[in-house]
């Protein structure tokens, strides 16, 4: 797959301690006496080569409903730490060690280690490390852009997702079409504890200590055929209008909310008017986890947001660009893209402290193939009945919007 050239990274990562066999880091905890831990919530600055920033992790869940808080991972960096550190913990033995090891490779005395030797204070929030996350040098797709159960982490920068017919079908068909160097490897079907998953690469792995964003492409998030099928039983559901007036209590109307309840077609259709998925034809999902991206509708906002994920890094957004750009012509040469429905696949965002970046497709549980020889533009609006999911009209605006952006455009 096409990636970015490495650059020497500016900060020193974890992976030293992460990659030791067990049975070292039985004996080295046996050797060291724990130091007295003060408590303290006052962040220091630290050198760049002593604490690595953490990924910028969100949540991802299956009916796009969860928020980015879901994760528990927002909020500034004092209101997450707890005052006790449990040392049965692997997640905060590892950071101490860690933090031992770089004290004594600069003299310094170890015994006393405070809180705020664990961190390295940000010009953004977003790239605050809370402590209980596992600090590995390949993050926990289930921490990162999984929702709990979906995901496992297999061997050998494999990733185990949970299986889905329709998306084995589409993996066996990208493997040999155009877009293989976009799509995460796929290796079949596995079993584990009795669950099928599908095996795939971890596109994680080659990323130190990576900063991810994951934008769902298209102007809409359901297929025509659930758009069918809740038109033939159109049953009004008080879950849907509990998820409504959550995000909008003016949102229903008197008869709606008289009963309580939504039908599901409204419901479907009103969500897609939050976002920039009807205005741009995408919309960022997870990133940061200070944001709320299912509001986050207008050109600006997404600027915004793209700006603070990359931390006003224009070298990464240049990348960025050029990926996507390379990605849209070979779209409109895919087989594979013109003879499918794609909805709700996301596009996902990867870089790191070294600058190296990609983009990749993922999710495709919802991407269905069309009844031959009917092909789709992926740039035409959509009227119910022609199936278009404006992929390509999402992806266009994402690129003139980074255009526009970038200095020297």
């Amino acid at each position: 797959m096409t990636k970015t050239p490495d650059t020497p990274a500016p900060c020193a990562g974890m992976g030293d301690v992460h990659h030791s066999h067990p049975e070292e880091q039985l004996s080295r905890r046996a050797r060291v006496a724990v130091p007295e831990l003060i408590v303290t919530c006052e962040p220091c600055v630290t050198e760049c080569d002593e604490i690595p920033r953490g990924p910028c992790s969100g949540s991802h869940h299956p009916d796009e409903e969860s928020i980015c808080s879901d994760s528990g991972l927002s909020g500034s960096p004092a209101s997450s730490l707890s005052p006790i550190l449990s040392f049965d913990d692997n997640t905060e033995w590892d950071l101490i060690l860690w933090v031992i090891k770089v004290k004594k490779k600069k003299n310094l005395p170890i015994e006393k280690i405070t809180i705020t030797d664990l961190w390295k204070k940000s010009k953004n929030m977003v790239n605050w490390f809370p402590l209980p996350v596992t600090v590995k040098k390949r993050s926990p797709w289930v921490q990162v852009v999984g929702h709990a159960g979906n995901f496992q982490t297999g061997s050998d920068g494999r990733l185990l997702k949970k299986y889905c017919e329709c998306e084995k079908q589409c993996f066996l068909q990208l493997m040999s079409d155009s877009l293989r160097p976009f799509i995460p490897g796929y290796y079949g079907v596995t079993q584990r504890e009795e669950q099928d998953y599908n095996l795939m690469d971890d596109l994680l792995a080659d990323f130190d200590s990576p900063c991810i964003m994951d934008c769902k492409m298209g102007s809409r998030t359901y297929l025509e055929e659930e758009l069918r099928k809740a038109c033939e039983c159109p049953q009004p559901r008080k879950d849907m209008y509990e998820k409504m007036i959550a995000v909008d209590p003016d949102a229903p109307t008197e008869e709606e909310r008289a009963q309580q309840a939504v039908l599901k077609t409204r419901y479907m259709q009103w969500r897609e008017t939050l976002s920039s998925t009807a205005t741009l034809g995408f919309r960022i999902e997870d990133g940061t986890c200070n944001t709320n991206f299912k509001r986050t509708k207008y050109k600006d906002e997404v600027i915004q947001a793209l700006e603070d994920f990359v931390d006003n890094n224009m070298l990464i957004l240049r990348s960025y660009q050029q990926r996507l750009k390379e990605l849209r012509a070979v779209l409109e040469k895919s087989d594979f893209f013109k003879a499918h429905e794609v909805v709700g696949s996301s596009l996902l965002f990867i870089h790191d402290l070294t600058g190296k970046a990609g983009i990749w497709m993922i999710d495709f549980g919802k991407t269905v193939p069309m009844p031959p020889p009917l092909t789709l533009d992926h740039r035409s609006p959509w009227v119910e009945g022609n199936r278009e999911d404006g992929y390509l009209w999402g992806l266009d605006n994402f690129i003139d919007i980074l255009t526009n952006v970038l200095p020297g455009k």
